[in-house]
């Protein structure tokens, strides 16, 4: 039997997650006391600690929520076209934010004061980058210097982490927001290609 999205239907677990998401972006982790999440979530206050031993446990939960951020290359490459396949990769990594908008934003937030939140975003970011320079790799059909695809890799995963940290404020940017900034990069990557 298929479960619908409007709340009391929802396992317990389910919706004590959506509380603390909801609670926690409106108020902040600390500010948050178990007892609202619960009653928020329609379950007895000691339904919460079964799940979720410490408060924190529900932090690291969350993490494991945001959206799976990689793409396959092979999905948004155009070889020959930094530009284009760029643009394709931010293109399919927005559309996987825009259903945890608010969450990122939380966790964003919650990365001051919390190490694990600090380390799984850090961990994410680091994937990014990987991400960028494999496309940034396959698009430009390897006439590149490493050390320009390095730093192009992180200035393009520093622009795309920075918007998804501010997305819940921002939802509602134009579509070319970073055509700048991609076109940039990709005239810059194919400006100076590699020693040979």
């Amino acid at each position: 039997m298929a479960r619908s999205d409007s709340g009391d239907d929802l396992p317990a677990r389910e919706r004590i997650l959506r509380a603390a998401e909801e609670l926690f972006a409106e108020s902040g982790f600390d500010a948050t006391p178990t007892s609202r999440i619960a009653d928020r979530a329609g379950v007895p206050k000691g339904l919460v600690h079964y799940y979720f031993r410490r408060k924190s446990d529900l932090l690291s939960a969350l993490i494991k929520r945001l959206p799976d951020e990689q793409i396959d290359p092979a999905h948004v490459v155009v070889a020959g076209d930094i530009a284009e396949s760029l643009r394709r990769l931010v293109s399919a990594l927005d559309t996987r934010l825009a259903d945890s908008r608010m969450l990122s934003h939380l966790l964003w937030r919650e990365a001051d004061t919390h190490r694990a939140v600090r380390d799984a975003l850090h961990e994410r970011f680091q994937q990014l980058v990987r991400q960028v320079r494999a496309v940034i790799i396959a698009a430009g059909e390897g006439d590149l210097a490493v050390a320009d695809v390095d730093s192009a890799a992180g200035l393009l995963a520093l622009a795309v982490s920075y918007r998804h940290s501010v997305a819940r404020h921002v939802a509602d940017d134009p579509p070319d927001l970073m055509e700048r900034e991609l076109n940039f990069i990709a005239e810059a990557l194919m400006a100076r290609p590699a020693p040979g």
